[in-house]
């Protein structure tokens, strides 16, 4: 069985109640807004970034013991360097007061910001071999990724 199409002439209240109802838009007090951001307080970019270096020592420690080799300890600094410098850099540059003048210089700063993260962190891994003697790549590598990784960690650590 098919139902009529429906024009404006044949609704009825049935159709109307089915439909969800928007809620009315009720802004905070002062009081209320204060309260909220007491119990979520700001996640600090930097908090993040010594978590990644502090993950990043104690990782390439037990590694470096593991196979009682320093040159895997300072490929693995190298490499968890390639993601903290770069993306120290980025925060910087996008927590300076230039980048929150309007919603245009902040989307400006944000690919300059990126481009200048990303270039750096091809200019570590192009200079890795130059910079570290014996450099062990897996290592260097393996660095790189866990630090990059730490991003998950800060993420279920804010909730």
């Amino acid at each position: 069985m098919t139902k009529p199409p429906l024009d404006s002439k044949n609704h009825s209240t049935a159709d109307v109640e089915d439909e969800p109802q928007e809620a009315e838009f009720q802004p905070w007090s002062a009081e209320q807004a204060q309260a909220w951001r007491q119990g979520h307080p700001a996640f600090s970019v930097w908090r993040v970034l010594a978590a990644q270096v502090l993950v990043a020592l104690v990782f390439a420690t037990a590694v470096a013991f593991w196979f009682a080799n320093g040159s895997i300890w300072l490929s693995w600094m190298y490499g968890a360097m390639t993601v903290v410098v770069p993306a120290a850099l980025f925060a910087r540059g996008l927590t300076s007061r230039t980048a929150s003048l309007n919603a245009m210089a902040a989307a400006l700063g944000l690919m300059v910001w990126q481009g200048v993260k990303w270039m750096m962190a091809v200019l570590f891994l192009v200079l890795a071999p130059r910079i570290v003697p014996e450099l062990s790549w897996p290592a260097m590598l393996a660095g790189l990724v866990v630090t990059m990784k730490v991003y998950w960690l800060a993420l279920l650590w804010g909730r």
